[in-house]
């Protein structure tokens, strides 16, 4: 399956089903080779990221947003073609959205706070030096700003 392919059809789906489709195509690209942790840890900042409303108020509008995860940062023509890893990023996606549906105290939070994450072999923003949370496998997730949902 062709990126911009996946995209496209996250457009045309009704919006719980396109951003289950954003988010599982996000960590795919984020974090296949990561632990299940560290794939819950990247979901966990696109939802939270999401509540706030800052990125937009949809996944799909927060993982699109320009040059903020990998869907917008990567070439439109980039295959997903690890049947395996696209398999467990849809399962670990559903999971991490019904984790986060429930009442904020009962959520399993991996990185509580964070607001981004980074791969420090390959980006080198300028936010880097903010407060760490943790680091999974080779991405570290800071809390660059607190991000509150919409309305609290």
């Amino acid at each position: 399956m062709k990126l911009a392919w996946i995209l496209w059809l996250a457009s045309v789906l009704p919006p719980p089903a396109a951003d289950s489709l954003c988010l599982s195509t996000t960590l795919y690209l984020e974090a296949r080779d990561q632990s299940v942790q560290g794939q819950q840890a990247v979901a966990e900042v696109a939802l939270r990221r999401r509540d706030s409303g800052l990125w937009g108020d949809s996944v799909c509008s927060v993982v699109t947003a320009r040059k903020q995860f990998a869907p917008t940062i990567v070439s439109p023509n980039t295959r997903l073609t690890n049947t395996e890893a696209w398999a467990e990023s849809v399962t670990i996606a559903l999971e991490a959205e019904r984790n986060w549906a429930l009442p904020v105290g009962e959520r399993n939070e991996i990185v509580p706070g964070a607001s981004h994450f980074l791969a420090h072999a390959i980006a080198f923003p300028s936010w880097r030096n903010s407060y760490q949370v943790a680091t999974i496998g080779d991405h570290t997730f800071l809390r660059v700003q607190s991000l509150k949902p919409r309305g609290s």
